[in-house]
């Protein structure tokens, strides 16, 4: 790293699709500012952002990568943010402490709806923000194609973002390649050069009339929030560029408008104008720190964690973006002392001994701290923890378990560990089925996550579809008796129970009830009664937990030498177990309520996707805030929604989402319900009705 003191602080969050090339151009951006001196590639998984090794088993960014450079006066922390959807807790983490986020897209204006969430959540938070449109080179096919092309895109933009998009500049084109840009604030002309910065050369003069409409639109965007430009754009008095500069600067910081800027990454085509911009226009610190209600008059240290990780050698990192104040070495944070303080590039670290307001540095060993934490000296003198991104529901689940059943004991550290590197990740014991189940943002998150495991922690794990909790009722009502008498030597055992078993509504659970007269059955055997009801009732005729039952002791009879609570409980499990069978039992199926969310361009495909899957339909209407999205709600039995979110991000090109939550029970249909009951006899007797995999 250069070692030349800069005196400004800028963190900028680099967002996008999956396979727009973030990664990329922060290594085209690392490389361009000196940082690095040879740049790596994908194929080779060498580049700064590619540093764990499931990162580079699936050539994708799976947690957000760090790296500190200079450029131009000004110090630069950059977050590389995963781009899969299934990743999008770590983007939003790390965008709640940046100051500026590039945006990064393909230039393919049917795949630009696929920045509708990203955009949501920046314009959500205020977050300033640019586009830098990438691969410019592969847009198009001739230099007509190539105006139409970028009209398009900037078109497309529009439709995803609540603010003005400006872009700052315009393409040149030769034939089917794309050789430079005009800069619409100067109108100066630039040629591209492969990995080297670009030559200032004469406007073209086909491009002129394009050039001159792009830049007076721009202008226009512009004075909508400066009355003194709107004035002289009237009386057509040409604005210096000063002036300009300043505009954008201004209006890009108040989250305004959204400038745009294009090139190759890979080729480094823009990367140095786009550097040339970040210096001029990103805001200061310090509007974003008002933006988040610190108003700079303290010099109270305060920063925010905005990812955790836990490292083979330095073990738990906390990386922190400095909000208000300084930090120094061996700071005290919320009672914990920070073992250390580095920079980092990628896995690279470089220990520092102060960090000022907009820096984002690790601080090693902060136990107890996590994710979204606010951090200050002086805890009490906070008014508020700063705001933070709200946690992802869970989509997807595996039910799993330690390859070594020595390690089902350990497994719960190592789950809480990866669940404080990546909060969108969950587990639960489940009571009714006994299964570890994992939940996360889908299949190659929760792969990620047991690959980890096996990594950091050696555990292999076998995963398996979760059991759906189903329960069982019954239809009618009968009486039952049970008698249990054993005589073994000394004292017997002997209980005696006559039982009513009787359906109740659905959703009423269980009732135990006595109307014994006479003293038929003494009270202090009655406790024994229904706690062997209660138990039987934990797996019915059926196999599964019954519920919506009411059990009612009528009539018995007791030994006065050989009755005792024990006994009563066996006799009334006896009773139970003889008089469900006559009852009509049925299998009943959780049902959620779940609002599906998607542009409303797929709500036909959403109203097929919950019907083909055994839902019913409750409404839909407009998503609040989200102009142009709808949100279907509707009935869906849970097992249907065991891959729903791989069907539906496939149909909405993968920005689709939903909310859900157990409702209700229902009985199955028949058919459904023998091929369930078909399933359980198969794995009591050995069968695989579950398949497992090892990861």
């Amino acid at each position: 790293m250069t070692s030349n003191v800069a005196s400004e602080n800028r963190n900028v969050a680099i967002v996008g699709p999956y396979l727009s090339g973030k990664t990329a151009l922060l290594e085209s951006l690392l490389f361009a500012t000196g940082t690095i001196t040879r740049k790596g590639t994908a194929k080779e998984g060498n580049r700064i952002g590619d540093g764990v090794a499931e990162a580079r088993d699936r050539n994708m960014s799976v947690e957000i990568n760090a790296a500190y450079t200079q450029y131009g006066g000004i110090n630069f922390a950059f977050l590389d943010c995963p781009g899969s959807v299934e990743f999008a807790q770590e983007t939003y983490n790390g965008l709640m402490g940046a100051g500026l986020a590039i945006v990064v897209c393909e230039p393919e204006p049917s795949r630009i709806l696929t920045l509708s969430p990203l955009f949501k959540f920046l314009d959500d938070w205020e977050i300033p923000h640019i586009v830098f449109i990438n691969k410019m080179d592969r847009a198009f096919s001739d230099e007509e194609g190539c105006n139409l092309n970028f009209l398009e895109l900037l078109n497309a933009l529009k439709t995803v973002s609540s603010r003005p998009i400006v872009p700052q500049e315009y393409p040149i084109a030769k034939g089917s390649e794309l050789i430079g840009f005009i800069d619409l604030v100067t109108e100066q002309a630039y040629n591209y050069h492969p990995g080297a910065a670009s030559d200032p050369v004469p406007m073209p003069e086909e491009l002129k009339e394009l050039e001159h409409a792009a830049r007076q639109e721009m202008l226009e965007q512009l004075s909508n929030f400066d009355d003194h430009l709107l004035e002289e754009l009237l009386e057509e008095i040409e604005p210096p560029t000063e002036e300009i500069v300043k505009d954008l600067k201004m209006e890009l910081g108040a989250d305004l408008i959204v400038p745009v800027f294009f090139g190759a990454a890979e080729l480094e085509y823009g990367v140095r104008s786009l550097l040339d911009a970040l210096v001029r226009e990103a805001p200061e610190p310090s509007l974003t720190a008002e933006r988040r209600g610190l108003k700079g008059t303290s010099d109270i240290p305060i920063a925010q964690v905005l990812k955790t990780f836990y490292t083979p050698q330095g073990g738990k990192l906390s990386l922190v973006r400095v909000w208000q104040g300084e930090l120094t070495e061996g700071i005290v944070l919320n009672g914990v002392r920070a073992a250390g303080m580095y920079r980092l590039l990628g896995q690279q670290t470089q220990g520092v001994q102060l960090a000022k307001t907009g820096e984002i540095v690790a601080l090693a060993r902060m136990e107890g701290i996590k994710t979204g934490d606010t951090l200050t000296t002086q805890p009490d003198r906070l008014k508020a923890p700063l705001p933070t991104a709200q946690v992802l529901p869970p989509v997807l689940a595996f039910a799993i378990a330690p390859e070594n059943r020595k390690d089902e004991v350990k497994l719960s550290a190592a789950l809480t560990k990866m669940i404080e590197e990546d909060p969108s990740l969950t587990w639960e014991q489940n009571t009714d089925t006994h299964q570890v189940i994992l939940w996360g943002q889908g299949e190659i998150h929760l792969k990620v996550t047991l690959d980890r495991l096996r990594r950091k922690y050696n555990f292999p794990i076998v995963t398996s579809p979760p059991q759906i909790p189903y329960k069982e009722t019954i239809r009618s009502n009968t009486n039952s008796h049970g008698r249990y008498k054993h005589q073994s030597g000394g004292h017997g055992q002997f209980g005696d129970v006559y039982l009513d078993i009787t359906p109740l509504p659905r959703g009423e659970g269980f009732n135990f009830n006595e109307t014994i007269v006479g003293g038929a059955v003494p009270k202090q055997y009655i406790p024994g009664v229904e706690m062997g009801v209660r138990e039987y009732l934990q797996q019915g005729p059926l196999g599964f937990p019954v519920v919506d039952v009411s059990v009612t002791l009528t009539n018995g009879s007791y030994h006065s030498v050989d009755s005792s609570e024990q006994a009563f409980k066996q006799a009334a499990r006896l009773a139970m177990q003889t008089g469900m069978a006559k009852c009509n039992p049925t299998l009943l199926e959780p049902i959620v309520t779940v609002e599906v969310c998607a542009p409303n361009e797929f709500t036909s495909q959403l109203f097929q996707l919950i019907t083909t899957r055994r839902g019913q339909i409750l409404g839909y209407e407009p998503v609040a805030d989200w102009k142009g999205w709808d949100q279907v709600s509707a009935y869906l039995p849970q097992v249907e929604m065991q891959d729903l979110i791989v069907e539906l991000r496939s149909l909405t090109m993968g920005v689709g989402y939903f909310n859900w939550k157990f409702d209700h029970l229902q009985e199955v249909p028949e058919q459904l319900a023998q091929r369930v009951l078909a399933t359980v006899a198969d794995n009591s007797n050995g069968g695989g009705g579950n398949s497992k995999s090892k990861s």
